[in-house]
């Protein structure tokens, strides 16, 4: 696809819609929607896909896949991480940064339709997910991780996981303020901890097990979710720039690996958008067509030391991906700027609980 187009902002309709066609073919009867055929399903790709879905004007197909997740809710207000044809493929975990993506979804396609009636809907299944991700709050602001089979939290913390949720816990207070609930003050202190933590204290995540900074998404998430702004985040995306990116293919999933991933380089796209680095993003961007199959699905990854697919699975997650990216970079719809700008602003860093009780709470 001519780069080109994308510069000017002409969004191309007929070159993606071939795309939500695959993720469409995807989706079960009962509107969830796989990784791929016959595959599993977790809940935050399984939003990511819908996304794509609303992006391209299929909205009965898109509220299919809220109604689904909304019927599967447990009464804790969360969901399975891991789902087949379906139904829970297994129970021993759910993990917070999957359950709060769903209030991301609900109002990205909120954004698109302008239907408060679906708003409303889904405000219940919103609501219970955000009470649930909010119990798992560490008084130092940051979000364990997981709650496990027995009921408790594994207690560490993810920074992308973490920069997810903030961006969750944004949309979902948009939407308690759109329907006038009363919630919005006590989630924008919610909100106001964790972005702290997620600023000024890296000492919190990562605590129990080794550094994910190997990890691209550890480099650019915390943008896409409003944490690094301006010039903070541009110098942030410089510095390792290099260490992440491959030229002409895309950003891989691990520094050490020479495995790049489409999904993470449409995101890597939207971080440079949000960053101001139009011309990069469209650069990034024109180079994940090489990974497009005929059927207008797009393969996970691309392992270039053996110039091999790897794995060879086309995702719906995948797909999604690539149409926010497009969304984003041509503003075709009214959610084109979701993961662009932030509605909040952490401020300034406030006394946090002392070092030592929270150490003690954290353990």
């Amino acid at each position: 696809m001519d780069s080109l187009l994308l510069t000017k902002g002409i969004y191309p309709r007929d070159f993606l819609n071939k795309t939500a066609d695959y993720i469409l073919s995807v989706q079960l009867e009962d509107g969830s929607i796989p990784w791929f055929t016959g595959g599993k399903l977790d809940p935050w790709d399984h939003t990511e896909a819908a996304m794509g879905l609303s992006i391209t004007g299929h909205y009965q197909e898109a509220e299919k896949a809220y109604a689904w997740l909304r019927h599967e809710q447990l009464a804790d207000g969360s969901w399975y991480a891991n789902y087949q044809d379906g139904k829970p493929l297994y129970s021993d975990k759910r993990e917070t940064n999957f359950v709060a993506y769903i209030a991301t979804g609900v109002w990205h396609h909120y954004l698109i339709t302008q239907d408060q009636n679906f708003l409303e809907d889904n405000w219940p299944m919103v609501e219970r997910a955000i009470a649930f991700v909010l119990r798992q709050q560490s008084p130092t602001g940051e979000i364990y991780w997981a709650v496990m089979e027995d009921g408790e939290p594994e207690k560490d913390a993810l920074i992308t996981g973490c920069s997810s949720v903030l961006k969750s816990l944004e949309c979902a207070v948009q939407i308690a303020e759109v329907l006038g609930k009363p919630v919005v003050e006590s989630w924008l202190e919610a909100w106001q901890k964790l972005g702290q933590a997620l600023k000024y204290h890296p000492e919190n995540f990562d605590r129990t097990w080794e550094s994910k900074d190997r990890f691209s998404m550890d480099w650019f998430y915390p943008i896409l979710a409003g944490v690094f702004r301006g010039q903070e985040a541009r110098d942030r995306l410089q510095t390792f720039w290099d260490k992440f990116v491959r030229k002409d293919m895309g950003c891989v999933c691990v520094s050490d690996q020479p495995w790049v991933t489409i999904a993470e380089s449409c995101e890597l796209t939207m971080a440079l958008l949000a960053a101001g680095e139009k011309k990069k993003a469209t650069q990034l961007y024109s180079w994940l067509h090489n990974w497009r199959d005929s059927d207008g699905g797009y393969w996970t990854g691309y392992q270039y030391v053996e110039d091999v697919i790897w794995p060879e699975e086309k995702t719906a997650w995948t797909a999604g991906a690539i149409l926010l990216a497009a969304d984003a970079l041509t503003e075709h719809t009214a959610a084109s700027r979701l993961f662009l700008e932030s509605s909040l602003e952490i401020k300034p860093e406030v006394e946090l609980p002392d070092t030592e009780e929270a150490l003690a709470a954290n353990n």
